[in-house]
């Protein structure tokens, strides 16, 4: 069983995340998100719309994903990978680089981001 994981807020779904997700689950038999909780968020400055109980129960209700788990901090990703027996650690390509001491652990793939939507441009639309 190949195990793949990512992270990520996921706030204000939108269908770039359920590509990212799909693409990610693609690559394996089972995916794990580490959703980053509202007091990590607070430590990136990083406020998100949706509170981290109503976002995992969006990503719970994605047929891509299969468990998804809290994100608390930067320096968890080292223990995550090693208690989840995770094969495969999947990021979007603006994060390349960030996470390649992870390769001493498992396989690191950046994925493209889908062009045209974001967060971050949904937010500033809206506004």
């Amino acid at each position: 069983m190949t195990r793949v994981i990512t992270y990520g807020t996921f706030d204000l779904l939108h269908w770039g995340h359920v590509r990212l997700l799909e693409r990610a689950a693609a690559l394996g038999d089972e995916l794990i998100v580490g959703l980053s909780t509202d007091e990590f968020n607070a430590i990136k400055h990083k406020e998100a719309y949706h509170s981290y109980a109503h976002r995992k129960y969006i990503l719970e209700a994605i047929r891509y994903v299969d468990k998804v788990i809290p994100e608390n901090d930067w320096e968890q990703k080292i223990s995550d990978v090693k208690k989840y027996n995770i094969d495969i650690f999947v990021m979007g390509d603006d994060w390349k680089g960030q996470f390649d001491f992870l390769k001493d652990y498992c396989q690191v793939i950046y994925l493209p981001r889908t062009e045209g939507i974001s967060t971050t441009q949904i937010k500033r639309d809206l506004k």
